[in-house]
């Protein structure tokens, strides 16, 4: 599968099937990851991998849109600095570690989703995380539930176009 057609095939899965993932396939998504580009390889990351279904049935309510969390085959917890005079630096940082592990599980056949995390405190509670790590973001992965993710491409007009999007030389 080529990269645009990863890109392309890309959405979010929010519900799972019960098939578990191999742990080389995920040592691949997190591998991704941790090779993403960051400013002054700064690298301003830590993942933590949650398997275990009580972990993930208690990360699914730390946010307003976790809830699949409880689905899913694991979750990575992607860990950054707390906000600091690098912070907007550190989160397009992450947000590109987030894209290509979501991307190279694209790859794979297996589904991914993001979501915002609100209960950072609880978060720490269940996981363990020092305090000089911040959590803004969980990314889900399990392969789809079939019956909820036919195989089909995208809907056209979903997406805004791209002369709504794209400007050239100014706005």
């Amino acid at each position: 599968m080529s990269v645009w057609e990863t890109i392309r095939g890309k959405r979010a899965v929010r519900v799972f099937s019960d098939e578990p993932i191999l742990e080389a396939d995920m040592r691949r998504i997190l591998d991704a990851g941790r090779r993403t580009q960051s400013g002054y390889n700064s690298q301003p990351w830590a993942f933590i991998v949650v398997t275990e279904r009580d972990k993930l049935q208690r990360l699914s309510k730390i946010g307003r849109s976790t809830g699949h969390a409880a689905g899913a085959a694991f979750v990575v917890v992607l860990l950054t600095p707390p906000p600091n005079d690098t912070y907007w630096r550190d989160m397009f940082d992450a947000g590109q570690a987030a894209a290509y592990m979501q991307l190279t599980a694209q790859e794979l056949g297996i589904g991914s989703c993001p979501a915002s995390v609100y209960e950072v405190e609880l978060s720490r509670e269940i996981l363990g995380f020092p305090p000089e790590w911040d959590l803004k973001v969980i990314i889900s992965f399990g392969y789809p539930d079939k019956s909820q993710y036919p195989q089909r491409p995208p809907k056209a007009g979903t997406r805004k176009t791209f002369d709504d999007v794209v400007h050239w030389e100014q706005w």
